[in-house]
Protein backbone atom coordinates (compact mmCIF):
# COMPACT_ATOMS: atom_id res chain seq x y z
CA UNK A 1 0.00 0.00 0.00
CA UNK A 2 1.43 3.34 -0.99
CA UNK A 3 2.23 5.60 1.94
CA UNK A 4 0.09 8.74 2.18
CA UNK A 5 2.87 11.04 3.30
CA UNK A 6 2.41 14.74 3.85
CA UNK A 7 5.48 16.92 4.09
CA UNK A 8 5.57 20.24 5.88
CA UNK A 9 8.66 22.32 5.27
CA UNK A 10 10.10 24.21 8.16
CA UNK A 11 12.41 26.99 7.05
CA UNK A 12 14.82 28.96 9.21
CA UNK A 13 17.32 31.61 8.17
CA UNK A 14 20.07 29.06 7.58
CA UNK A 15 18.63 25.51 7.77
CA UNK A 16 15.59 23.68 6.42
CA UNK A 17 13.79 21.15 8.64
CA UNK A 18 10.64 19.21 7.81
CA UNK A 19 7.96 17.36 9.71
CA UNK A 20 6.92 14.18 7.88
CA UNK A 21 3.50 12.58 8.41
CA UNK A 22 2.14 9.25 7.17
CA UNK A 23 -0.35 6.51 8.01
CA UNK A 24 2.39 3.93 7.38
CA UNK A 25 5.21 3.08 9.85
CA UNK A 26 7.72 3.11 6.99
CA UNK A 27 7.72 6.91 7.43
CA UNK A 28 10.23 6.40 10.25
CA UNK A 29 13.06 5.77 7.77
CA UNK A 30 12.79 9.44 6.78
CA UNK A 31 14.42 10.39 10.09
CA UNK A 32 17.77 9.68 8.41
CA UNK A 33 17.09 12.55 6.00
CA UNK A 34 19.11 15.50 7.30
CA UNK A 35 16.20 17.87 6.64
CA UNK A 36 13.70 15.85 8.71
CA UNK A 37 13.47 16.36 12.47
CA UNK A 38 9.98 14.93 13.07
CA UNK A 39 8.72 11.66 11.57
CA UNK A 40 5.17 10.86 12.66
CA UNK A 41 3.17 7.69 12.12
CA UNK A 42 -0.53 8.53 12.33
CA UNK A 43 -1.87 5.18 13.53
CA UNK A 44 -5.12 3.95 15.03
CA UNK A 45 -4.95 1.78 18.13
CA UNK A 46 -6.77 -1.53 17.89
CA UNK A 47 -9.89 -2.09 19.97
CA UNK A 48 -7.98 -4.64 22.06
CA UNK A 49 -5.23 -2.15 22.93
CA UNK A 50 -7.80 0.53 23.70
CA UNK A 51 -9.61 -1.86 26.02
CA UNK A 52 -6.38 -2.66 27.88
CA UNK A 53 -5.54 1.03 28.20
CA UNK A 54 -9.04 2.07 29.32
CA UNK A 55 -9.14 -0.64 31.97
CA UNK A 56 -5.80 0.53 33.31
CA UNK A 57 -6.66 4.24 33.15
CA UNK A 58 -9.92 3.68 35.03
CA UNK A 59 -8.33 1.73 37.88
CA UNK A 60 -4.72 2.91 38.28
CA UNK A 61 -3.64 6.05 40.08
CA UNK A 62 0.11 5.92 39.39
CA UNK A 63 2.65 4.42 37.02
CA UNK A 64 6.24 5.50 36.44
CA UNK A 65 8.77 3.01 35.13
CA UNK A 66 12.15 3.44 33.48
CA UNK A 67 14.34 0.60 32.25
CA UNK A 68 16.90 -0.58 29.73
CA UNK A 69 15.20 -3.01 27.34
CA UNK A 70 17.40 -5.52 25.51
CA UNK A 71 16.75 -5.91 21.79
CA UNK A 72 17.06 -9.70 22.02
CA UNK A 73 14.77 -10.01 25.05
CA UNK A 74 12.12 -7.33 24.49
CA UNK A 75 9.03 -9.24 25.61
CA UNK A 76 10.73 -10.74 28.68
CA UNK A 77 12.01 -7.34 29.79
CA UNK A 78 8.70 -5.54 29.18
CA UNK A 79 6.68 -8.20 30.98
CA UNK A 80 9.09 -7.95 33.88
CA UNK A 81 8.69 -4.16 34.03
CA UNK A 82 4.89 -4.24 33.79
CA UNK A 83 4.26 -7.39 35.84
CA UNK A 84 2.65 -5.51 38.74
CA UNK A 85 0.24 -3.60 36.48
CA UNK A 86 -3.00 -4.77 34.89
CA UNK A 87 -1.86 -3.79 31.40
CA UNK A 88 -2.83 -6.77 29.28
CA UNK A 89 -1.36 -8.85 26.46
CA UNK A 90 -2.63 -6.58 23.66
CA UNK A 91 -0.91 -3.55 25.17
CA UNK A 92 2.30 -5.48 25.91
CA UNK A 93 2.41 -6.91 22.37
CA UNK A 94 1.89 -3.45 20.87
CA UNK A 95 4.63 -1.97 23.05
CA UNK A 96 7.04 -4.77 22.13
CA UNK A 97 6.40 -4.14 18.43
CA UNK A 98 7.27 -0.46 18.81
CA UNK A 99 10.46 -1.26 20.70
CA UNK A 100 11.47 -3.82 18.08
CA UNK A 101 10.88 -1.27 15.30
CA UNK A 102 12.95 1.34 17.15
CA UNK A 103 15.83 -1.08 17.81
CA UNK A 104 15.81 -2.28 14.20
CA UNK A 105 15.69 1.25 12.76
CA UNK A 106 18.72 2.39 14.73
CA UNK A 107 20.50 -0.98 15.05
CA UNK A 108 20.38 -0.89 18.85
CA UNK A 109 21.30 -3.63 21.31
CA UNK A 110 19.20 -1.97 24.02
CA UNK A 111 16.89 0.99 24.35
CA UNK A 112 15.91 3.38 27.11
CA UNK A 113 12.24 2.72 27.96
CA UNK A 114 9.96 4.95 30.02
CA UNK A 115 6.23 4.76 30.66
CA UNK A 116 4.21 7.14 32.83
CA UNK A 117 0.63 7.73 33.82
CA UNK A 118 0.21 11.51 34.05
CA UNK A 119 -2.56 13.70 35.38
CA UNK A 120 -0.47 16.87 35.08
CA UNK A 121 1.84 18.06 32.25
CA UNK A 122 5.30 16.48 32.59
CA UNK A 123 7.09 19.19 30.56
CA UNK A 124 4.66 22.13 30.19
CA UNK A 125 7.26 24.56 28.78
CA UNK A 126 8.63 24.29 25.26
CA UNK A 127 12.07 22.71 25.32
CA UNK A 128 14.46 20.49 23.37
CA UNK A 129 15.78 17.02 24.18
CA UNK A 130 19.54 16.57 24.44
CA UNK A 131 19.38 13.08 22.96
CA UNK A 132 19.98 11.82 19.40
CA UNK A 133 16.36 10.76 18.87
CA UNK A 134 13.34 9.98 21.02
CA UNK A 135 10.21 7.98 20.18
CA UNK A 136 7.08 9.42 21.78
CA UNK A 137 3.59 7.97 21.85
CA UNK A 138 0.50 8.63 23.97
CA UNK A 139 -1.87 5.69 24.40
CA UNK A 140 -4.53 7.83 26.09
CA UNK A 141 -5.09 11.56 26.38
CA UNK A 142 -3.62 14.46 24.44
CA UNK A 143 -0.34 14.03 22.59
CA UNK A 144 2.94 15.93 22.54
CA UNK A 145 2.97 19.35 20.85
CA UNK A 146 5.76 20.95 18.84
CA UNK A 147 6.61 24.09 16.89
CA UNK A 148 7.64 24.44 13.29
CA UNK A 149 11.29 25.41 12.99
CA UNK A 150 10.25 28.55 11.10
CA UNK A 151 10.30 31.78 13.14
CA UNK A 152 11.42 30.22 16.43
CA UNK A 153 13.70 32.38 18.56
CA UNK A 154 15.68 29.66 20.35
CA UNK A 155 17.34 32.21 22.61
CA UNK A 156 14.01 32.32 24.47
CA UNK A 157 14.22 28.67 25.55
CA UNK A 158 15.05 27.90 29.17
CA UNK A 159 16.33 30.86 31.19
CA UNK A 160 16.13 32.98 28.05
CA UNK A 161 12.41 33.40 28.61
CA UNK A 162 13.20 35.70 31.59
CA UNK A 163 10.30 34.25 33.54
CA UNK A 164 7.69 34.95 30.88
CA UNK A 165 5.25 32.38 29.52
CA UNK A 166 6.26 30.90 26.18
CA UNK A 167 3.41 32.75 24.47
CA UNK A 168 4.78 36.05 25.80
CA UNK A 169 8.56 35.56 25.68
CA UNK A 170 8.97 35.91 21.91
CA UNK A 171 9.84 32.22 21.43
CA UNK A 172 7.26 32.06 18.66
CA UNK A 173 5.00 34.67 16.99
CA UNK A 174 1.40 35.11 18.20
CA UNK A 175 -0.05 33.55 15.05
CA UNK A 176 2.25 30.51 15.04
CA UNK A 177 0.62 27.12 14.50
CA UNK A 178 1.33 24.57 17.24
CA UNK A 179 1.43 21.00 15.92
CA UNK A 180 -0.15 18.28 18.07
CA UNK A 181 -0.06 14.49 18.20
CA UNK A 182 -3.22 12.57 18.99
CA UNK A 183 -3.65 9.39 21.04
CA UNK A 184 -2.13 6.48 19.13
CA UNK A 185 0.26 8.58 17.03
CA UNK A 186 3.93 7.60 17.21
CA UNK A 187 6.62 10.20 16.53
CA UNK A 188 10.37 10.25 16.24
CA UNK A 189 11.71 13.58 17.53
CA UNK A 190 15.26 14.42 16.59
CA UNK A 191 17.24 15.96 19.47
CA UNK A 192 20.32 18.13 19.74
CA UNK A 193 22.67 15.14 20.14
CA UNK A 194 21.93 13.96 16.60
CA UNK A 195 25.01 14.89 14.57
CA UNK A 196 24.22 17.92 12.44
CA UNK A 197 21.09 18.76 14.41
CA UNK A 198 22.72 20.59 17.29
CA UNK A 199 20.92 23.87 16.53
CA UNK A 200 17.65 22.53 15.13
CA UNK A 201 16.39 20.02 17.69
CA UNK A 202 12.60 19.75 17.85
CA UNK A 203 11.06 22.36 20.17
CA UNK A 204 8.20 20.58 21.95
CA UNK A 205 6.16 20.35 25.15
CA UNK A 206 3.49 18.40 26.99
CA UNK A 207 -0.04 19.49 26.02
CA UNK A 208 -1.91 22.02 28.18
CA UNK A 209 -3.64 20.56 31.23
CA UNK A 210 -7.25 19.41 30.99
CA UNK A 211 -9.04 18.86 34.28
CA UNK A 212 -9.53 15.18 35.05
CA UNK A 213 -7.52 13.93 32.07
CA UNK A 214 -5.04 11.09 32.44
CA UNK A 215 -2.32 10.53 29.85
CA UNK A 216 -0.48 7.26 29.34
CA UNK A 217 2.84 8.26 27.77
CA UNK A 218 5.63 6.04 26.54
CA UNK A 219 9.05 7.15 25.30
CA UNK A 220 12.06 5.30 23.86
CA UNK A 221 15.58 6.71 23.72
CA UNK A 222 18.74 5.85 21.83
CA UNK A 223 21.35 5.05 24.45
Amino acid sequence: MQSKAVLKEQVSSSLIRRSVFSDEPSIFTNIYDESVNVALWQRNLTSEVKADVNKFINTASHLERSAFIRAQHIEDDIRDELRTTILGDAFISNTCQLIDMFCTLFDLEQVGFRIRLLDLPMCPRFHIDRVPCRLVTTFSGQGTQWLDNNNIDRSKLGHGNQGLDDCESGLYPPNAHIESMTAGDVALLKGSAWIGNENTAVVHRSPPYRSGEKRLLMTLDIL
